[in-house]
Formats: C-alpha cells, sequence, structure tokens
C-alpha cells in the first residue's frame, strides 16, 4: 500500500511538472493565406500564438520575396505591402524575437500567380534618344522630320515626339553592402548633390540593396526626405544586384512618362533570388533608360562590368568606372546632363510581328550627321 500511493505520488508530480511546461512561442501568417493571391497594395499580417505570449515578442520581421518589407514592435502586427500590379508568386516570411533572446517559430507562405511572357505589350513603343555631333555636344532643338527610326531594319512612322518639360519617373538604387563601407559617406554626399540637381517636378522612388531590396524613399519629389534617408544608410550584408534591378524596373513600369534607373554597385551579385538572364529579359522588355556606375572593385571584376554594361546599352543608357570615389560627382554631373537633353520617341509597334522574338532598333538623326544613343531593341509579346 505504501508503495502504490508513492508511485500515485510520482505519477501526479510527473503531470504537473508536464502541464507547468508552457507551449511554444510562435508567429502565424493570417495575410496573405497559402497558395492564395496577391497583388497591388497589400497588407501583410502575423499573430502570436498562444496570445497570452504577446508579451515575450520583441519584434516582429515581415519579408516578401528576401526582402525586409518592415519591422514591427508591437501590436498588431500588420504592415502595408506593394505586390505590384501583376498576380504573381511570392514567398512571405515572417520572424519573431524574444525579448529575453531567441526566436519564435517562424512561418512561410507561398501565394499563387499567373504566368505572364516578360515583354512589351502595349500599343506604341516608347524609348529616348541622345543626340551628340562630332565633339560630343548635345544636339539640341531637333525636330521628328530629322530622325529615321528602324525597326529590325524597316523605316517606322514617329507618332509622337518630344524633347522638352518632359516628365520623368526615376529609381535609384544604391548598393550598401559591407564592402562599400570606406566609400559610403562620399557616395552619400555625392548620392545627395545628385538628386538635388533634379528637376522639382520629378518622381524618385530611393531604393538600398544589399542582401534585401529596401525602399527608402517612395515615389514622390520630397528631397528633404530623401536626404534624411540616404543619412540613415550604413553598410553590411551582400550584393543582390538583380533583385535591385527587377524591383526598379517594376516600379518604373507603373507610371507613365520618361522612365530612367541608376544603379550604384561595387561588386558582383551574391545575393540576389533572381538569375541576370531574369534581370536581362525584364530590362529588354523596359522603355527606362539605365545608367550604372561600378566603382571600387567593380573596376576589377570583369564579369560585374560585363554585366552592368549589358544594363546600359540594352537600355540606351551609361555605364562607369572607378576606384576612385572623388569622380562620382562628375559621374552624377554627366548623368544629370544626359538626363535633361533626351528626345522622348514614340512608333506604333508593327502588329504584324507579334513574334516573342528581340526587334532590334536603329535610329539616325540629321541623315547619319549625328551619333543617337538610344536602346538597343525590346520584346513584342506573343498573340
Amino acid at each position: 500500500m505504501p508503495h502504490r500511493l508513492i508511485v500515485v505520488a510520482l505519477a501526479v508530480v510527473a503531470g504537473v511538472g508536464l502541464s507547468a511546461q508552457p507551449p511554444p512561442v510562435a508567429v502565424r501568417i493570417t495575410s496573405p493565406v497559402d497558395d492564395g493571391y496577391a497583388s497591388g497594395l497589400f497588407k501583410l499580417v502575423a499573430v502570436i500564438e498562444p496570445a497570452a505570449a504577446v508579451r515575450q515578442i520583441k519584434e516582429v520581421v515581415f519579408f516578401a520575396d528576401g526582402s525586409k518589407v518592415c519591422t514591427l514592435t508591437r501590436e498588431p502586427f500588420q504592415c502595408d505591402w506593394d505586390a505590384g500590379d501583376r498576380l504573381e508568386e511570392h514567398t512571405i516570411r515572417v520572424t519573431a524575437e524574444l525579448v529575453k533572446g531567441g526566436r519564435a517559430t517562424p512561418a512561410t507562405v507561398h501565394t499563387r500567380g499567373v504566368k505572364v511572357n516578360e515583354a512589351v505589350d502595349v500599343d506604341v513603343l516608347q524609348f529616348t534618344a541622345v543626340v551628340t555631333d562630332g565633339d560630343g555636344r548635345f544636339v539640341k532643338g531637333l525636330k521628328p522630320a530629322d530622325f529615321k527610326v528602324y525597326d529590325n531594319e524597316r523605316l517606322q512612322t514617329i507618332t509622337s515626339f518630344d524633347s522638352e518639360n518632359i516628365s520623368l519617373e526615376m529609381v535609384v538604387a544604391l548598393d550598401v553592402s559591407s564592402s562599400m563601407r570606406a566609400a559610403l559617406p562620399h557616395v552619400k554626399e555625392s548620392a545627395k548633390r545628385f538628386l538635388g540637381g533634379l528637376r522639382a517636378g520629378d518622381n524618385v522612388t530611393l531604393l538600398a540593396f544589399n542582401d534585401n531590396v529596401v525602399t527608402l524613399t517612395p515615389r514622390g519629389r520630397d528631397q528633404a526626405l530623401r536626404v534624411k534617408a540616404i543619412d540613415r544608410m550604413d553598410a553590411w550584408g551582400g550584393t543582390a544586384l538583380y533583385d535591385a534591378v527587377l524591383k526598379g524596373l517594376n516600379l518604373l513600369s507603373r507610371h507613365p512618362g520618361r522612365r530612367s534607373m541608376l544603379i550604384f554597385s561595387d561588386g558582383d551579385d551574391q545575393s540576389s533570388h533572381a538569375t541576370l538572364e531574369e534581370a536581362i529579359a525584364r530590362a529588354e522588355a523596359s522603355d527606362a533608360t539605365i545608367y550604372a556606375i561600378g566603382q571600387g572593385r567593380a573596376v576589377r571584376a570583369h564579369e560585374l562590368q560585363t554585366v552592368l554594361k549589358k544594363f546600359a546599352t540594352i537600355s540606351g543608357g551609361r555605364q562607369f568606372f572607378t576606384e576612385e570615389v572623388s569622380r562620382l560627382d562628375r559621374f552624377f554631373e554627366e548623368i544629370l546632363e544626359d538626363l535633361s537633353n533626351q528626345y522622348l520617341i514614340s512608333y506604333a509597334y508593327p502588329d504584324d510581328e507579334r513574334d516573342g522574338q528581340f526587334h532590334r532598333i536603329r535610329v539616325e538623326a540629321g541623315d547619319g550627321e549625328y551619333k543617337v544613343r538610344a536602346r538597343d531593341g525590346y520584346r513584342l509579346l506573343k498573340n
């Protein structure tokens, strides 16, 4: 009888001990739902389980396709995320750090997408052209009759033309990977001067990229806001160059007018989810002009030089390389001069050639007297 009592007592104590163990803390995503759809401005929402454990949470962080979206330190754990205009596959992940150290069990959901061909699907094709004379000086004041545009060597009729007071949509993407730490102070000052040199009516989105791509300032015209964001930049992590290109071009595609992207990087891509082929295909499908600056070790990295030159050539932009941060001011000044001397030209694309192939564009000005820099071509969407 005494032995039986001891066994029962031990069982009770063991039961009490087991029931006293707190359940593990986890974070769960309630929006979007797994295998659902997400597009446009979308709200990301997470909850802590069990609910009483919310007092143990230090911060909750949302990631979309590998890029940090927001960090939250108190309920409600929700924030807005721009999923883009298209229904594409996305991976949403949420993590939560605990006040006393460690992490809650994270969560991941995958949204569904509708596959589309990465190609131009518009009735009118638009591109910018910069014209210079034999001495490299910009040629101003040309008229539509001064240009000849060839699409796969077939002469096209210009449907619209503009050269003055053209609105600009611009994305500036700055590399803030760990290798940029020494150069970053000078880069910050040069970038602020460049952005200050844009016209008051130009819209700019400012991105920073390392392991992730982060929107420092959304599309807008507030130079003071951009300055504050640049001052807060710090260098760490790897380089997600291709992801930055995709995000920048996708942002530009939502707005009409003259579109341009400035990319500043000092190293090979190490961290992108996108491939180089996907980034190049997106550049071929975009009418944005890409300017690329390779600084520091990029000058010695042949592969990176080739990549940046490819983006610039495809889009009709320019590329610059230097190991001296002191030369950045001059590069930014040249880009500003370039942007202020662009002609915006459009023509109806040949409807009978929706073949999905790359179409070459060739532009002449002044009966061949001048040199013209424009995009190499584009891709048409198959019917």
